[in-house]
């Protein structure tokens, strides 16, 4: 196969009995990442691992970055998996971040109308959030056996061969990946020009549409640039803007309480009335179809649980903190949606629901006024912008994963704007600033102790940089 720096190494011995990798008696190691676990003699991870034949008895499984580890790719040394830096709560704000974007905000109309009541759409959005949670589960399953950054990319490489990595590798770099982030980045646009230059989202036509892409292209910048400078500082920008999301939905769920108790808001007669005294069941469909396209809606809106799995060979503690990113962000955002229906529910006419694609703007009309109206614009485009920066970032180690691979130009698996070792190597002489901006520094860097080397720019730039491209012409285009 082609050389490649993500390579896992098996070693003849290893009686460490704290080495949670140590093989157990039975084959199995002592990984307590899931149910099952990866056993090198039945499912080798590389057929040209050093020291000897995989499958021969004894071998054992190394984790990348553990002492023995090799790479026989130059600058291998500095591969991004052996850079443990990602902890749970970014594996955490990772998921949440590209899950709650815009679908909690506009999908409502798409479930409910096709659900035909308040009742069946709420259970549409339970099924569809333990749906995702079941993908979610065995995905953990795959990310603690294989410890790798790519996800699909690698699981599909190991289990079914080369081909299938290669195909699934060229359509999400190519397809999947920057076509998702174009849409995240035009609602993100149309969200903004909303908030500060009025019109109406998703109107057509005119120049309006230019300066959506525009403001679209101009985020999508921003968030390339702070995930290249370093990965600290894409993970945090992460953590950040995922507990701006959730205290936006649980200012949504307050406010429909609030106006569910006490009947108050600012356009009292546009307040929904009907859910006090009708059956929540009545009017539900019977159409098979009009389900199935409530659940996709759903399932839409549920979409990027898979996103950590792109990024697990960083994660200091695979094993352990995945399997609780997945089964702790999974029933966060499961009830957060359901909170931020019930309170539409609560202010919201099932029509105006039914045929608004910017639901949670009318939420903030009905409620606030024309500055409820601003500020919902302005958390749902800060939304938007927190799951483009959560999918940029795993979108840059997918592509970088691939050019280690070989299934794309070598070029795109390099770290930095060169390949040398010596770049990782030189002192960083904002990093010895005293005082404040070397605590400020420390946040963002990515090493402990700056000045031991360059902390900045150590990321997939390359990679990074393809991604804006793409995702640029699929804006340009939508």
């Amino acid at each position: 196969g082609p050389p490649s720096s993500r390579k896992l190494s098996f070693s003849s011995s290893n009686n460490d009995p704290e080495d949670p990798q140590r093989s157990r008696p039975n084959g199995r190691t002592y990984s307590i990442s899931s149910a099952f676990d990866f056993n090198p003699t039945l499912f080798p991870l590389s057929s040209s691992a050093p020291g000897g034949n995989p499958g021969a008895s004894g071998a054992t499984y190394t984790p990348l970055g553990a002492p023995g580890a090799t790479s026989d790719r130059p600058g291998g040394d500095h591969s991004l998996e052996k850079n443990k830096s990602l902890t749970y709560l970014n594996g955490l704000s990772l998921v949440i971040g590209l899950i709650i974007g815009s679908g909690i905000f506009s999908s409502p109309a798409s479930v409910t109308s096709n659900a035909g009541s308040p009742a069946a759409s709420l259970l549409i959005w339970l099924v569809s959030g333990l749906l995702a949670w079941t993908g979610a589960a065995s995905y953990a399953e795959l990310g603690g056996a294989i410890p790798l950054n790519g996800g699909p990319q690698v699981y599909l490489a190991k289990i079914f061969g080369e081909w299938a990595g290669f195909l699934f590798t060229w359509c999400a770099v190519t397809v999947l990946k920057p076509g998702s982030a174009a849409i995240i980045a035009i609602i993100f646009g149309e969200y903004i020009v909303r908030a500060f230059g009025g019109g109406t989202v998703g109107e057509e036509g005119g120049s309006g549409q230019w300066v959506h892409k525009g403001v679209a292209v101009l985020g999508l910048l921003v968030v390339t640039g702070l995930n290249c400078v370093s990965t600290k500082l894409g993970a945090r920008t992460s953590d950040l803007f995922m507990f701006l999301k959730f205290v936006g939905l649980l200012a949504i769920t307050g406010l429909g309480i609030v106006v569910a108790v006490t009947g108050w808001s600012y356009d009292k007669e546009g307040l929904a009335t009907a859910w006090r005294n009708t059956n929540w069941f009545e009017g539900t469909s019977t159409s098979t179809s009009q389900w199935a396209v409530a659940l996709y809606a759903g399932l839409w809106a549920f979409d990027g649980w898979d996103n950590t799995n792109y990024v697990v060979g960083e994660m200091k503690r695979p094993g352990k903190d995945l399997p609780r990113v997945i089964h702790t962000s999974l029933p966060m955002v499961i009830i957060a949606y359901l909170l931020a229906n019930l309170a539409y529910v609560f202010v919201l006419p099932t029509d105006i629901i039914n045929s608004s694609n910017t639901v949670a703007v009318a939420f903030g009309q009905t409620v606030l006024g024309p500055i409820g109206s601003l500020v919902l614009a302005l958390v749902v485009s800060g939304s938007c912008f927190g799951a483009l920066n959560a999918t940029t970032f795993t979108a840059g180690r997918l592509i970088y994963s691939a050019g280690r691979e070989n299934y794309i130009p070598s070029l795109f698996g390099s770290i930095g704007l060169t390949s040398s070792s010596h770049h990782h190597q030189q002192p960083s002489r904002l990093s010895r600033q005293p005082g404040f901006t070397s605590r400020l520094l420390s946040l963002i860097s990515d090493h402990h102790q700056p000045s031991a080397g360059n902390s900045f720019f150590a990321t997939p730039i390359p990679a990074l940089l393809l991604n804006l491209t793409l995702t640029s012409f699929y804006i340009a285009l939508g």
